[in-house]
């Protein structure tokens, strides 16, 4: 897009907290540096402030609109997008999804990885999101997730009951990593923003998951806040066994979704929320998932950075609300406050 359209675009200025929390405080981007910065025709004011931060800062930026290169949904990401990554040290995707386009986020998060590019995922941003959580203390969540996975990575088991019903048990297996995403990005690991989780990819996990918070990847914008018709997901040895919704065209999608390949059903990541600056469901999954608590996803356990040997072409989010959380017999949280200090 034209640097200069781009500029003439009007943005709410309170957006730009959020805005600078991404490029200066989570992204770290310097002077020297060039930024991709990945939107759609529906987050341009997002985009706008965003630039105005990147401008402040001095570094180059290419800023692509994802509809003007190709039809949506996105079959493949569009090769001017791939092409300015290689050059990049920074970058932002600040999209909504569609259905059937995470294909085209995997070939893009591709080249993130291979280039270790410091990449702040926005999937699904909205307004409200960068007046809540992009607008956290960063520095704190991040000595809160670290004080949280020191524990956790010397955890055998972690155990997880709710009010909406869930009752858990994730056992961990000593060669699969806990990984740190508390919003302050690093080459090692790309990550959402808002950031504020640890997760892992679990050994096993049996029991029953009451998601009445959200579900993730296109059913979130479809679906919303669930809890008046919760998702409930008994798991056995990691796979989905059965699952129960008042909402039979949900529960039908869901279960469709976790059909998709051989993989889609098993629990590929097993997460704790850490973002102090959530304290509601909102309906998005970008932001939801970090409220504190827990949350497990089906498929794609990211391997590059858990060391899971087995793949899956699909990921769906589950997050469930107000939890109790045990790490082995230590307890960490209670009625979805933690009982381990930020500071």
């Amino acid at each position: 897009m034209n640097r200069d359209i781009i500029r003439r675009i009007h943005f709410d200025p309170t957006l730009s907290e959020g805005a600078r929390n991404a490029t200066q405080v989570c992204l770290r981007l310097q002077p020297e540096e060039q930024l991709t910065l990945i939107a759609d025709r529906e987050g341009l004011e997002i985009a706008a402030a965003l630039v105005q931060q990147v401008e402040e800062i001095g570094a180059r930026y290419r800023v692509f609109v994802l509809e003007e290169l190709a039809p949506r949904p996105l079959e493949h990401m569009p090769a001017p997008i791939l092409a300015d990554l290689e050059g990049s040290q920074v970058s932002i995707f600040a999209a909504q999804a569609q259905r059937g386009e995470l294909r085209s986020r995997m070939e893009m998060m591709d080249v993130v990885n291979r280039q270790r590019l410091r990449h702040g995922h926005m999937v699904n941003i909205t307004k409200e999101i960068m007046l809540e959580g992009m607008k956290a203390d960063f520095l704190q969540v991040d000595r809160l997730s670290q004080r949280v996975i020191e524990k956790a990575r010397q955890a055998k088991t972690v155990r997880a009951t709710s009010k909406g019903g869930t009752s858990i048990v994730a056992e961990m297996s000593p060669v699969l990593k806990w990984v740190k995403t508390s919003g302050l990005i690093s080459p090692d690991k790309w990550g959402n923003l808002p950031g504020g989780e640890i997760f892992t990819s679990p050994s096993t996990v049996n029991g029953r998951f009451v998601c009445d918070g959200v579900v993730g990847d296109y059913l979130c914008a479809k679906y919303g806040d669930l809890k008046q018709t919760p998702l409930t997901i008994e798991v056995k040895d990691a796979r989905i066994v059965d699952l129960q919704c008042e909402n039979k065209e949900l529960l039908n999608e869901f279960a469709a979704y976790t059909r998709t390949d051989e993989n889609s059903n098993r629990v590929g990541e097993f997460a704790i929320g850490t973002n102090l600056a959530v304290t509601r469901i909102i309906g998005n999954i970008l932001q939801d998932e970090k409220i504190p608590g827990i949350h497990i996803a089906f498929g794609h356990p990211y391997n590059e950075h858990t060391g899971q040997t087995w793949h899956s072409t699909t990921h769906i989010d589950c997050v469930g609300c107000d939890f109790d959380i045990w790490l082995d017999d230590e307890p960490i949280m209670r009625d979805g406050r933690f009982l381990i200090e930020g500071d």
